[in-house]
């Protein structure tokens, strides 16, 4: 159990946690969710003892090991599989004494702690998790220093999660990984067999790989059991009770009030008044459910579409050497309507890919004809570089609207989805967010008959995500999207393309059976790793047969899991009720044995939750790893 108790702190005088309390069960997979700029890596660092807190606590198991991914990649000249195998420090500390042990007593302890951590196995482990992030045998092999940044992190994470502490934090781990490492991953995170705590945007993450979400808002932190979507639902219908109660509640202040008002200065009703006044004054109020708003992102509509094929590409080779192509083969057309998402590892070309399409690259052999007069659009994370850090939002679209007076120049960012407070801050003072916002209004200024984007979400927060899955939908162009953000993809895009082998291809199924083709690859341990090219898996008949056999033998057990669940929705809702009710100032005035009761049926109430959660979690993970196996 790890228990966070009246928690406050606070960074650069701001406050953003206040007596914050929360409840992890051992073995939860929690996911940690909130507005950018909540607290929520700062809560990360006061669990790990980075940071102290102004006041509260942190109460973990005795010996519980906590992990995180490291803020620095390693750049070292030591190979990958040397660098992950080295985060069980354990096991590097054993092998190292039995080098140099001459006692055959030591030396007998030595190899059998050896086999109680499975040291034997842990080449494989590191090569298969490796994998599983996109390293291949060959890449385990290579030093770190020979990649680039964004493949460190991946190096980093691989590291932390071979140690496999009791507590896993991982901060925004999507950010560096591709749509199959994020699959892999989640598939991963959800039969850890320990507790996760997780930040993270990715909402297919939080509803596959979950069992909980923590929510970080108005400094404080809720505990939900289930996925993202299930915390969305029983957020909603606690803000509706809340509301209603708050309404109720100023109601009967506002009753009360009147009547002082009226008769305060009466002698004949002064006790009467002064009764109410102490009345008043025990009530407390009913907090407000704040909304916080996130500005919506506005695409403008290309003045004129073009006639389809608005690209159309015959034979097409692209590379960046001559005699070196990336890319080859490539017979495909893009129609002015079409919503694509391109598919594939990090490293197989398909940023090679969309700068082909958008120009910024020629083909080396073939043909790519475009559409007279037709309009590109190009957004990529590592073009938030190219902002000028010292101009504001503001300067940078003056420079595109030269002769435009203020006011035009002003509303033209603001649909871009940028706070009125935000249009004259540096850009260097932006957040990754607003950047992101900022750059894709940039990329699509001149009204573009084919947006190209590649990963525009690694800064949004999961109302932004949705603010840009809603531009995209009312744009009337065509899109190339290249994303981890599985939500993004099925929402935004019909077609998919995978770029995978050297070339280009369309992909006829769905995101559901690339997921399956991802997670099969990288399950098998002795074929080659999820960047090879992934064979098919069994027909459909007969995963769909096996999938039934096993869902028979599990029956029992869902049932059980079934049972609890609707358990814990009718206390949640008695619960709810009774806050309500106990809301009510009236009660204690009327029936103060009837509040007593009804405060002793909450207080009964909430430990029969506390323990159907438990019992959920215990289950649900039984039946996740038994479903897994």
């Amino acid at each position: 159990m790890i228990t966070i108790t009246d928690l406050s702190a606070r960074i650069a005088g701001r406050l953003l946690l206040d007596h914050a309390s929360v409840s992890l069960p051992t073995g939860t997979k929690a996911g940690l969710v909130g507005r950018n700029g909540a607290g929520k890596s700062t809560l990360f660092r006061i669990i790990t003892g980075e940071m102290a807190s102004e006041s509260g606590s942190v109460s973990l198991p005795k010996n519980a090991r906590i992990g995180q991914v490291a803020q620095e990649a390693p750049g070292t000249e030591d190979p990958l599989i040397e660098i992950v195998l080295a985060a069980d420090k354990e096991r590097t500390a054993l092998l190292a004494e039995a080098e140099t042990a001459t006692d055959p007593h030591r030396i007998a302890e030595i190899q059998m702690r050896l086999v109680d951590i499975d040291a034997h196995s842990a080449e494989a482990r590191a090569a298969s998790i490796l994998a599983g992030l996109g390293f291949d045998a060959d890449a385990q092999r290579r030093p770190a220093s020979s990649f680039s940044g964004g493949w460190r992190m991946r190096v980093a994470l691989a590291a932390v999660l071979f140690s496999e502490p009791d507590l896993l934090l991982l901060d925004e781990p999507t950010n560096y990984l591709d749509l199959e490492g994020t699959l892999w991953l989640e598939d991963y995170v959800r039969r850890y067999p320990h507790t996760v705590l997780i930040i993270s945007h990715d909402r297919d993450l939080l509803n596959n790989a979950v069992n909980a979400i923590v929510h970080l808002d108005q400094k404080k932190l809720t505990f939900y059991r289930g996925g993202y979507d299930s915390f969305e639902r029983q957020k909603a219908e606690a803000d509706e009770l809340q509301m209603k109660a708050k309404a109720k509640s100023d109601a009967a202040r506002k009753h009360i009030q009147s009547y002082i008002d009226r008769f305060r200065y009466k002698a004949s009703k002064a006790k009467q008044a002064q009764s109410r006044i102490k009345a008043l004054e025990r009530m407390g109020t009913v907090s407000a459910v704040i909304e916080d708003h996130v500005h919506p992102i506005t695409f403008p509509e290309p003045e004129k579409q073009p006639s389809s094929p608005i690209v159309a590409i015959e034979g097409g080779v692209v590379g960046y050497e001559p005699g070196k192509p990336i890319l080859k083969q490539i017979s495909l057309r893009i129609d002015n309507d079409d919503r694509i998402a391109l598919l594939g590892s990090n490293g197989n070309g398909k940023s090679t890919f969309a700068k082909f399409i958008s120009g910024r690259l020629e083909a080396q052999a073939g043909s790519i004809r475009t559409a007279p007069n037709l309009k590109i659009g190009f957004f990529a994370q590592h073009q938030l570089d190219d902002l000028i850090p010292e101009q504001s939002p503001v300067e940078h679209v003056r420079r595109l609207m030269p002769e435009q007076p203020e006011a035009k120049v002003r509303a033209r960012v603001a649909q871009m989805g940028l706070a009125t407070e935000k249009m004259d801050t540096a850009a260097k003072d932006l957040s990754g967010g607003e950047k992101a916002r900022l750059l894709m209004g940039l990329a699509a200024f001149h009204a573009p008959n084919l947006l190209i984007l590649d990963e525009p979400t690694n800064h949004l927060d999961i109302d932004s995500r949705r603010a840009l899955i809603e531009a995209l939908n009312d744009y009337n162009g065509a899109v190339i999207l290249i994303s981890h953000d599985r939500h993004l993809i099925e929402a935004t895009v019909d077609r998919l393309w995978l770029v995978n082998g050297g070339t280009v291809k369309a992909f006829e199924g769905d995101l559901e059976e690339y997921r399956s083709i991802v997670i099969q690859s990288s399950r098998r341990k002795d074929e080659k790793p999820a960047t090879a090219s992934a064979e098919e898996p069994a027909s459909k008949s007969e995963q769909r047969k096996a999938n039934a056999e096993r869902r028979a033998q599990l029956a029992p057990l869902k049932k059980k899991i079934n049972e609890i669940e609707a358990m814990t929705a009718k206390l949640e809702k008695l619960i709810q009720v009774l806050d309500v009710e106990l809301a009510d100032p009236k009660l204690y005035e009327k029936s103060p044995a009837k509040a007593a009761e009804k405060a002793k049926q909450r207080s009964d109430a909430a430990q029969k939750l506390s323990e159907c959660e438990e019992k959920w979690l215990e289950l649900s993970s039984e039946y996740e790893d038994a479903m897994a196996d």
